[in-house]
């Protein structure tokens, strides 16, 4: 309950300059996403096929980047994320946008019943989001009872080979060093800076701590399968953002696990 609290103080603390100043103001920031919405989804979009019209749900969709491009491609969209800022710059993201993106400020372990509809078409959930937990089968039980029958998990996420075991720095020749510095079993909880801080200038507002939890692969998994989610694909993937650097570590990794 400290950590969850910390980390909720934390991403109230700063967020919503911290997006001014990553992506610009709302108005000019929905320039960029009307021009390739599907490009800020990325190779998620492959797994949830026509999306016009489908009910998805984006837990801890922060900003509303993704969100947004999902509701210009013709989704209806509902954000989870317990950060009043995040929902300040997500609500101007989508008026500028001319979409409808319904934003629930709620801690997605505490929502309310009314909130959990057992109708979504789609729960979308990427990148840094399972470390704000520190029990994963509550979670996926949540995930489930959001879905409707045959309603798919898309889960992207960074690979715990490169946030528990390997750290990566400097390069020489166009080739990047990689070292075992880590426990993958390791099951403490990790202090770090907020995401966002890297876009805070220092004169801003000062940065809170958050404490996160990193998961292994197997206990990732285990808790998917736990909850009446059928897992249909589980795709790893290396650092796509270079051709040369990381291309024999697994970055990241996409799970697709459809309710049954």
């Amino acid at each position: 309950m400290e950590s969850n609290q910390l980390n909720k103080q934390s991403w109230n603390t700063g967020a919503y300059q911290a997006w001014m100043n990553r992506f610009g103001p709302p108005c000019e920031a929905v320039k960029k996403i009307k021009e390739n919405p599907g490009k800020r989804i990325g190779k998620a979009l492959q797994y949830m096929g026509d999306i016009k019209g489908k009910r998805i749900v984006n837990l801890l969709g922060s900003n509303g980047n993704k969100a947004v491009a999902l509701a210009l491609m013709g989704a209806e969209v509902t954000i989870v994320d317990f950060s009043v800022e995040n929902k300040a710059y997500a609500d101007e993201l989508a008026a500028a946008a001319g979409v409808r993106v319904e934003y629930v400020v709620a801690d997605v372990m505490q929502l309310p019943e009314e909130q959990v509809p057992n109708s979504y078409d789609v729960v979308f959930m990427e990148f840094g989001i399972l470390h704000y937990f520190l029990d994963l089968k509550p979670l996926f039980e949540i995930v489930s009872k959001l879905l409707q029958p045959q309603g798919v998990l898309i889960l992207q996420d960074f690979h715990p080979v490169s946030t528990k075991l390997i750290c990566s720095r400097g390069t020489t020749a166009n080739i990047r060093k990689h070292k075992v510095t880590g426990n993958y079993f390791d099951t403490a909880l990790q202090e770090k800076e907020v995401a966002f801080s890297k876009f805070l200038q220092a004169a801003q507002q000062p940065v809170q701590k958050v404490q996160l939890r990193n998961w292994t692969m197997g206990e990732i998994i285990t808790a998917v399968a736990h909850n009446s989610l059928y897992i249909r694909t589980l795709e790893e993937l290396p650092n796509e953002s270079s051709e040369t650097f990381d291309v024999g570590i697994p970055k990241t990794f996409t799970i697709v696990a459809e309710k049954i």
